[in-house]
């Protein structure tokens, strides 16, 4: 079995602010995903929840990017924001068959995110769950939920997330449930807490302690410290870990996830500061 890796990175790569601070100064627009996925190891694309692209797209940002690159897609909002999920299947279908498989082996997971108003409803949502495919045009794929009402905080919820061996995302946010516990082969953290008065937009001791948390999630373990609704995994197993900086002071995101990559590839925690 291959050693899990942990990837790190940012939610897109157009954003004026970085333009002169991430980006050199001068850089084209047209040169900007080529430098940022040479500078992080995954981008999750914000774009597609709002609207379908066309598959020469997704091919040419598979090859900008280096061979061991990875994006994770944020599915279509019309499958996720509506009040019967069970009603979604056509929805589904058309963004897994929008071109998504021209990414190639650089297709990570797909985001599925609900709106802070869904409540959870155990039938409707395994509704859900069952229509989201494994496979499409021979390609695996990996669905990460991002749930974000606290009904959602529940062993129920958990069960049925194990079941259908989706992921779910670990918020770092006082808005929505933090929820640690692992639902899938691999774990999901989008950070949004970073401040744009601090450099690498967290305190040297909360990257060390996210450096930690990654590597914690990579051995098959639920890290210590964070809101775990059900017990430990007793059959721990190794998992890919993508942790992205999304929110809060973007403008610090891309060095968040370079300061975070930094102590992981050391090998060890740095000492804080």
């Amino acid at each position: 079995m291959a050693a899990p890796q942990i990837r790190v990175g940012i939610g897109g790569w157009t954003y004026e602010p970085w333009r002169g601070s991430f980006y050199p100064t001068g850089l084209p627009q047209s040169k900007e995903l080529q430098f940022a996925s040479r500078e992080v190891t995954a981008i999750e694309i914000n774009g597609t929840y709002y609207g379908s692209q066309k598959p020469a797209t997704f091919a040419k940002w598979r090859d900008e990017t280096p061979d061991d690159f990875l994006f994770s897609l944020k599915a279509t909002r019309y499958a996720t924001n509506r009040r019967v999920l069970a009603e979604a299947g056509e929805s589904v279908d058309r963004f897994v068959n929008s071109g998504i498989t021209e990414l190639g082996t650089k297709l990570g997971p797909i985001v599925w995110q609900f709106a802070p108003t869904k409540v959870f409803d155990p039938h409707d949502f395994e509704a859900f769950l069952a229509l989201l495919p494994k496979k499409v045009d021979s390609h695996s794929l990996r669905h990460v939920l991002e749930v974000r009402h606290e009904s959602f905080a529940t062993p129920a919820y958990l069960a049925l997330a194990r079941k259908y061996g989706a992921a779910t995302v670990f918020a770092d946010s006082d808005k929505y449930p933090s929820i640690s516990d692992l639902t899938g082969d691999f774990a999901y953290a989008r950070l949004m807490d970073s401040k744009e008065t601090l450099k690498s937009g967290y305190a040297p001791k909360a990257l060390d302690a996210w450096a930690e948390r990654a590597k914690a999630w990579a051995s098959g373990s639920t890290p210590d410290g964070l809101p775990r609704i059900g017990d430990k995994d007793k059959a721990a197993r190794q998992r890919d870990v993508f942790v992205f900086f999304i929110n809060g002071a973007k403008v610090r995101a891309p060095d968040a996830a370079r300061a975070l990559l930094t102590r992981l590839r050391k090998g060890e925690i740095q000492a804080a500061k």
